[in-house]
């Protein structure tokens, strides 16, 4: 993982309880792009014998946060970043590790302009998982927006 970003997995690992549960990693990390993995627990899978859809859910909306932490870290004292909403399509029963890739669709800077004119501006994150074959198991898009926070 590139260093400039280590603090970015550290951090949400410290701070969401739910990732260091699962045993999510970071596997690189930038403001625009996030690849996260999941180890094939037993614990985690459901009756088809792959990870669990909500398991799969929380690996791609992590990776999406954590774009969301690391292009905008520098406006988290005046905004907070919420999802707004999500949809994921499953295309293929998964197995084993899985590897979630998520890539912000906007640029940095039009986002950062928006929040600076006072509008409330919508992050869109397009993320791709697969097993380790490389096989796409399944596509999601979160929206985050990034909301003021009232002093």
């Amino acid at each position: 993982m590139s260093t400039d970003y280590a603090w970015v997995a550290q951090t949400i690992t410290s701070t969401v309880p739910w990732v260091a549960t699962a045993g999510v990693e970071f596997d690189a990390v930038t403001p625009t792009r996030v690849t996260c993995s999941l180890p094939d627990r037993p614990e985690q899978r459901n009756h088809a014998g792959g990870p669990h859809a909500a398991v799969m859910f929380g690996l791609a909306e992590t990776a999406s946060g954590a774009i969301a932490l690391a292009a905008f870290a520098e406006h988290m004292a005046a905004a907070t970043p919420l999802v707004l909403r999500s949809e994921i399509r499953y295309r293929k029963l998964a197995t084993g590790v899985l590897t979630a890739e998520a890539e912000l669709t906007r640029p940095v800077a039009d986002v950062i302009a928006e929040l600076e004119a006072g509008e409330r501006p919508e992050l869109p994150v397009e993320c791709v998982i697969r097993n380790a074959e490389g096989v796409t198991t399944a596509e999601m898009t979160v929206v985050w927006t990034l909301k003021r926070i009232k002093k």
